[in-house]
C-alpha cells in the first residue's frame, strides 16, 4: 500500500516529534507499505523517511523543481518525480496514495489535508485519512472544527472524514483496517 503523508519540513520542530515521526517510518517500513511524501529531507518529512530509509522500503518523493532552492531535498528517495507547481505535486499525491497520514506541520500540512479532506467530503475519494495527534498538537484544530460545527458553517458528518491517532501502532492498525 502506498501511504502519503503530509507534515513539516523544518527541523525547527519539537525533538520528540521527529523522534516519533522515524518509529513511524520504520512500523510504515515494517508492514511492507510504501511511503510517498515531498521529499523533503527536514522536520517530519525526513524523520519518517528516514524510518522507512532504515528499514529498506521504498520511498516516493514528489516536488516541484524549484523546492530545492527552498529546503533541503531528501536523497533517500527509492524515485524522486519533480513538478512543475505544488498543485501538481497535491494532485499526484492524491493519485499515487491509497491512505494519507497527518503529523504535525505548517500551513502547507494544514493546506494539504484540508484539500484531501474537502474531496473526500466531496466524494473524489473514499481514502483513508488519519490524523496522528503526537502530543495533542492538533487539538485546538479539532476544537475549531467543533466550533465550526456549532455555528453551522460544517456539518458533524464532516469529523467523521478523518480518524485521529495517538499511536505508531494506532495509526496503521486504522488505515489498514479501512483498507
Amino acid at each position: 500500500m502506498r501511504i502519503c503523508l503530509y507534515g513539516s519540513g523544518t527541523n525547527k520542530i519539537n525533538k520528540e516529534y521527529k523522534e516519533k515521526g522515524y518509529l513511524l517510518g520504520e512500523e510504515i517500513a515494517k508492514r511492507g507499505h510504501t511511503l510517498v511524501f515531498g521529499a523533503g529531507d527536514d522536520g517530519m518529512m525526513g524523520a519518517v523517511s528516514h524510518g522507512v530509509k532504515d528499514n529498506n522500503q521504498e520511498i516516493i518523493g514528489i516536488a516541484p523543481d524549484w523546492m530545492e532552492d527552498f529546503e533541503g531535498m531528501n536523497n533517500n528517495c527509492t524515485c524522486k518525480v519533480l513538478t512543475n507547481s505544488m498543485q501538481e505535486r497535491k494532485k499526484l499525491f492524491f493519485e499515487d496514495s491509497d491512505a494519507f497520514i497527518i503529523v504535525p506541520g505548517g500551513l502547507g500540512t494544514l493546506d494539504e489535508f484540508f484539500e484531501i479532506l474537502t474531496l473526500k467530503k466531496l466524494k473524489k475519494h473514499d481514502k483513508p485519512i488519519i490524523i496522528y495527534n503526537i502530543n495533542n498538537y492538533y487539538n485546538t484544530l479539532f476544537e475549531m472544527l467543533d466550533f465550526m460545527v456549532s455555528e453551522g458553517t460544517i456539518n458533524q458528518d464532516n469529523l467523521n472524514l478523518y480518524q485521529v491517532s495517538t499511536t505508531v501502532k494506532e495509526t496503521l492498525d486504522l488505515i489498514e483496517k479501512t483498507l
